[in-house]
């Protein structure tokens, strides 16, 4: 029998919820000035929401697949196979919003539900709404079994850096340190250009209790350094079969640091093995005007370019250990 985790779920620990119909995500550009849910009624509302980086990473993989709940609520045809039609394009459509992102490897899930059920002959809609709903459920349960595992690696004393966000597991991981009594420090880069780390990460360590300290992103050569850190964790956005993983940009040279100063790195990872190796990982390249404006309003004189590469791939010899969850 599982032990039960009594912990206080961080918003963005589960970001996105589907009710009577509508899915409402929550709207990470507005944290922490408020937390606000935008609806979303249709796919093409889903995708963009993706784009927009309304909600990032998990979140997003929350988003897709309720997209396919939100498609069979809205049918009305009655035919099984306009609805796997329907099903299908909604798969291409959310595959194309961000290239680094596996969506796929969750689409074709669904599509094979889907087709399965009209093969077989059982009622579609209710199939795939059940092994949507059942899929939901095992990815929430292991994330709370990883949450348990991250507080075990942490040791009382311990200083976590972090970078960018890891959707409420690290912050949840400390609430249960702090049930332990342990005494945990965390660092969090600010994370440019959208600035995750200060906005997400250090208010909902603090929202946790947790001692939190902010730092610039380019001073992780220094405190790594000085010996101000214990242990590296991030997170991941995708993974390949050597180990290898792409996470947000930056994530690289902070563990070739962690590496040159003998601090162990740390990543949480979803396994794996379409990629065989991190170079064949598509790297998202985003619009230069992320870089070059900032609330509308230009940063820069003249006609200055701007290279926004919004992942990087960090080679498994850099790594000391992955904490993984398998989402199937």
């Amino acid at each position: 029998m599982k032990k039960q985790i009594n912990i206080k779920e961080s918003p963005l620990f589960w970001p996105a919820n589907f009710k009577n119909g509508i899915l409402y995500v929550l709207d990470e550009t507005l944290i922490p000035r408020k937390l606000c849910y935008i609806k979303v009624c249709s796919v093409r509302d889903a995708v963009r929401v993706i784009r927009q980086m309304k909600t990032r990473a998990f979140g997003q993989f929350l988003v897709v697949l309720n997209a396919f709940l939100l498609v069979i609520a809205r049918d009305s045809t009655g035919s099984k196979t306009a609805l796997l039609k329907r099903i299908k394009i909604a798969a291409a459509q959310l595959n194309s919003s961000r290239p680094t992102f596996p969506f796929a490897e969750v689409t074709s899930i669904v599509v094979g539900w889907a087709e399965t059920a009209v093969k077989t002959g059982v009622p579609i809609k209710e199939f795939v709404t059940r092994n949507i709903t059942g899929y939901l459920a095992g990815i929430r349960s292991r994330r709370i079994e990883r949450i348990a595992k991250i507080a075990d690696l942490i040791k009382d004393k311990d200083c976590i850096l972090t970078h960018c966000n890891v959707s409420g597991e690290l912050a949840m991981a400390a609430a249960l340190c702090q049930q332990k009594g342990k005494d945990v420090h965390f660092f969090a880069t600010e994370t440019r250009p959208y600035l995750q780390g200060a906005k997400l990460t250090s208010w909902e360590l603090r929202r946790m209790g947790a001692k939190v300290t902010l730092i610039a992103d380019n001073a992780v050569g220094s405190v790594l350094a000085d010996g101000l850190v214990s242990k590296v964790i991030v997170g991941s956005d995708r993974s390949c079969a050597n180990g290898d993983f792409a996470n947000k940009i930056g994530t690289y040279q902070i563990a070739i640091l962690a590496k040159e100063f003998g601090v162990p790195f740390y990543v949480l990872t979803q396994p794996s093995d379409k990629i065989k190796k991190g170079e064949d990982i598509p790297i998202e390249i985003r619009d230069e005007r992320e870089l070059l404006t900032y609330a509308g309003k230009k940063i820069v004189a003249g006609p200055v370019k701007g290279f926004y590469p919004g992942f990087d791939v960090v080679p498994h010899r850099f790594i000391t250990k992955a904490i993984a969850i398998n989402a199937r």
